[in-house]
């Protein structure tokens, strides 16, 4: 008995031992997780839209299968020579049910080869029909059923601060991407191959290469606008898109799919935009206007009798023609830049009558000019 008393005390006092340090160390129960688990606030179902909501999804449900993204192939040539397949990538839209796409001239420029990919995904060859390269602008066209021509709106009378909204393929990668903004501004811009761009659509909604040619789109989802070019660093978006106006494409597109170009009238003169410092040093009796350096032989401005320069100068290291008549006003309209010309042509045809008001020395005059297509002169001219 004396022997047993130790033996089972040592055994109890092990017991108790191992139960306190398993339990005084061990990981807590799962039930301490469950009690402490993280609680998170649930919407208590769907919740409906806005009419703002629903009207850029009706418009992008609308118009998205107008939208088609462009590839374009063309052949470069390596070190020695060997051609090598280039691939280029842009967007357009449809514009009939004959399958003609309206798009940008430098989306499918030098292209030996198009394809174009509609919103359902089915690809097609398509055809160049005819381009206006000085609006940046081309016909297309694929054959294919069941086309949705999109709905041209109008660009005259734009406000800044209308709601736009632009769709396209931006870097080629995210196709039927629509994006949304205001318009910014209404300016005449220059683009890089040094063409204007009358009344152009500036806006902040994104555009980034790749959405060239796509469409800019109203509040009613309405095409207003063919998305061109953006100012921003290393070809990215920076709030600053640009968007050649629908009126001027809608003037041009039964030319650009009749004659495959654009039969616009020329005043046939080489000019020289005149601001007050210079228009002070030559002593010119107005601040601005366009000097006719010189006039294309037989153009509409040589055959009413428009005189250009015959002294010869030097502006910085260009020469010039001064001597030659002042144009200050077209129709009536101020003509102070080039732009201002560019627009008065951009709004006539070939056969039209102008009055061009002229300074010829001191003494202003009205000219009536019969507006030709031009001939094969300089590409200074206009």
């Amino acid at each position: 008995m004396k022997l047993a008393r130790p033996i089972f005390l040592g055994v109890v006092f092990a017991i108790a031992f191992f139960m306190y340090t398993s339990y005084r160390f061990a990981t807590p129960p799962a039930s301490w997780v469950t009690r402490n688990k993280l609680q998170i606030t649930e919407a208590a179902g769907p919740q409906s839209l806005d009419p703002e909501e629903l009207n850029n999804i009706n418009i992008y449900k609308r118009t998205l299968p107008s939208v088609v993204n462009i590839t374009s192939t063309s052949v470069a040539y390596d070190f020695f020579w060997g051609p090598v397949p280039e691939e280029g990538a842009g967007s357009g839209f449809i514009i009939d049910k004959e399958g003609h796409i309206l798009t940008n001239y430098h989306v499918v420029a030098n292209a030996q080869k198009l394809r174009v990919t509609l919103s359902n995904k089915k690809q097609y060859p398509a055809q160049l029909v005819g381009v206006d390269k000085t609006r940046d602008l081309a016909v297309i066209q694929i054959k294919a059923p069941n086309l949705v021509p999109a709905v041209l709106g109008a660009s005259k009378g734009l406000q800044v601060g209308q709601k736009v909204y632009a769709i396209g393929d931006p870097f080629g990668m995210f196709s039927g991407t629509m994006t949304r903004g205001i318009i910014s501004s209404i300016r005449t811009v220059q683009e890089p191959n040094g063409t204007y761009i009358d009344q152009a659509i500036q806006t902040d909604a994104a555009i980034n290469p790749g959405n060239s040619g796509g469409p800019l789109l109203n509040s009613h989802g309405d095409v207003i606008g063919i998305n061109t070019m953006i100012a921003g660093t290393a070809g990215q978006n920076a709030g600053i898109g640009f968007a050649i106006p629908i009126d001027g494409a809608k003037a041009v597109i039964n030319d650009i799919v009749q004659y495959g170009r654009v039969r616009r009238p020329s005043l046939g003169i080489v000019p020289l935009a005149v601001g007050p410092d210079l228009a002070d040093q030559l002593g010119l009796p107005v601040g601005n206007g366009v000097l006719i350096m010189k006039v294309i032989p037989g153009g509409s401005a040589d055959r009413a009798g428009l005189h250009g320069g015959d002294q010869r100068a030097y502006l910085g290291n260009s020469e010039i023609l001064l001597g030659g008549d002042l144009i200050v006003a077209i129709d009536g309209q101020p003509v102070e830049d080039m732009p201002d010309i560019v627009h008065v042509m951009d709004n006539h045809h070939s056969g039209d009558v102008v009055t061009v008001t002229i300074y010829r020395g001191r003494r202003k005059m009205d000219i009536k000019v019969i507006l030709e297509e031009p001939g094969g002169g300089t590409e200074r001219a206009v």
